[in-house]
């Protein structure tokens, strides 16, 4: 090969990485691209009311920082995060029997990276993650991407089985256990009291990991609370919280936190630096302004008594939009409802025909770790009136008619 051809035809540049390769998208997001048309009545989402967003009080709290502090709240900030909403943070947590001092606290670009940084600063690739079943699709993707080997735990109605975890923990000696156990994405139920604390047990004996996800905790309209995993004796010194903004303030603040035992919160902090140093100090001050002028419980519960209302809505008409045989649960709180079609009915191959009628919803198999169950949905009750989700529950009984019967002659057609 002369000198000119090597010029000309350029050496094939290395690989992406393994893990880059082997990762896929999110369902979620593909679903909503497609979905985008203002038409589409779109239960696919995971996404907050935005018309309940306090955008006058978040508003107030940018102005008031700008105005009083600019060179600190356009300054870098420290990784573990700024003081004051470290201090109002684990001021909360204090309140709901959690005593949490602001050193216990890591403020994180979301809660989404506090999980990237647990899995930076727990795992190595081939270690075994457990995760309930179904799980949290972006929690799948931080495990995968890490090179996890994700094994589901088998539950019911009411969430993981503490004694089918036992098994699974010796026998497949894991890492951690994720779990979302307060109206969990994507089935909306809550793992009950006594649950947890076998949960804990079992963690103790057993020498695990809990990664408790909360995001979505505060929403709750009916029911009583039920204690976080983190605050029982069991497991307080092996139990990562994790909190956000998100469902409460506003995601695009992105303003998360990490509430961990000293050695893997100083861990993580090493990770969050390498990441991106820190979360950015405007928003966190504007937040800690925030949670000093404004009562965010009272928010919380304004918002929390309208999204019950949509829950209602979308229960009053699921029997009608639903085939004969049909199942789903009735969530407590959060954003999420979760349906089971008879077996016939495949929901991933039936969304096109749902899609075309101007509605969309997600299929159940990619929350599943382990044997999907493709006769799942999940759907979410936040974003659209009472008089838009009857409106698409019409639309979703139609399209889910129509695609059956589009199935059925085609596997006649077939043979």
């Amino acid at each position: 090969m002369t000198v000119r051809e090597s010029v000309t035809r350029p050496a094939p540049l290395p690989p992406l990485a393994a893990r880059a390769r082997s990762a896929g998208g999110s369902p979620v997001r593909d679903i909503l691209a497609v979905t985008a048309r203002p038409e589409v009545i779109n239960f696919a989402g995971g996404l907050p009311a935005p018309e309940l967003f306090d955008a006058e009080g978040i508003a107030a709290a940018f102005q008031a920082v700008l105005a009083e502090s600019p060179e600190r709240a356009l300054q870098y900030s420290t990784t573990e995060g700024e003081p004051a909403l470290r201090a109002a943070l684990a001021a909360r947590l204090s309140a709901r029997s959690l005593p949490t001092g602001p050193d216990d606290m890591l403020i994180t670009t979301g809660s989404q990276q506090a999980l990237s940084l647990l899995a930076t600063a727990l795992l190595e690739p081939g270690d075994t993650v457990l995760v309930e079943e179904p799980c949290y699709l972006a929690a799948l993707q931080v495990f995968g991407f890490a090179g996890a080997r994700v094994v589901p735990v088998p539950g019911d109605a009411d969430g993981l089985d503490p004694a089918a975890l036992e098994e699974l923990v010796r026998r497949e000696r894991p890492k951690l256990l994720y779990t979302v156990p307060t109206f969990q994405n994507p089935t909306g139920r809550t793992l009950p009291a006594g649950r947890r604390a076998a949960v804990a047990e079992v963690a103790a004996r057993c020498g695990l990991w809990i990664v408790e996800d909360d995001p979505y905790g505060e929403l709750r309209f009916e029911g009583e609370r039920v204690p976080w995993i983190a605050s029982l004796d069991a497991a307080r010194d092996r139990t990562v919280l994790l909190g956000s903004f998100s469902k409460v303030m506003a995601p695009g603040l992105r303003l998360g936190w990490l509430r961990a035992p000293a050695a893997l919160r100083r861990a993580c902090v090493v990770a969050k630096q390498a990441a991106d140093l820190h979360t950015p100090t405007v928003n966190q001050l504007a937040a800690a302004r925030y949670l000093a002028d404004r009562d965010l419980d009272a928010h919380v519960a304004r918002v929390a008594g309208v999204y019950r209302v949509h829950r209602d809505a979308m229960l009053a008409g699921l029997a009608d939009a639903l085939p004969e045989g049909a199942t789903w649960n009735r969530p407590e709180g959060g954003m999420f409802l979760w349906a089971r079609l008879p077996e016939r009915y495949d929901t991933t191959a039936l969304l096109p025909a749902v899609v075309r009628r101007d509605v969309a919803y997600v299929p159940g198999a990619p929350f599943h770790a382990g044997e999907p169950d493709r006769s799942t949905l999940r759907l979410c009750f936040v974003t659209q009136t009472p008089e838009e989700i009857a409106e698409g529950l019409r639309r979703l009984g139609k399209g889910l008619r129509e695609g059956l019967r589009e199935g059925l002659r085609e596997g006649a057609a077939a043979r």
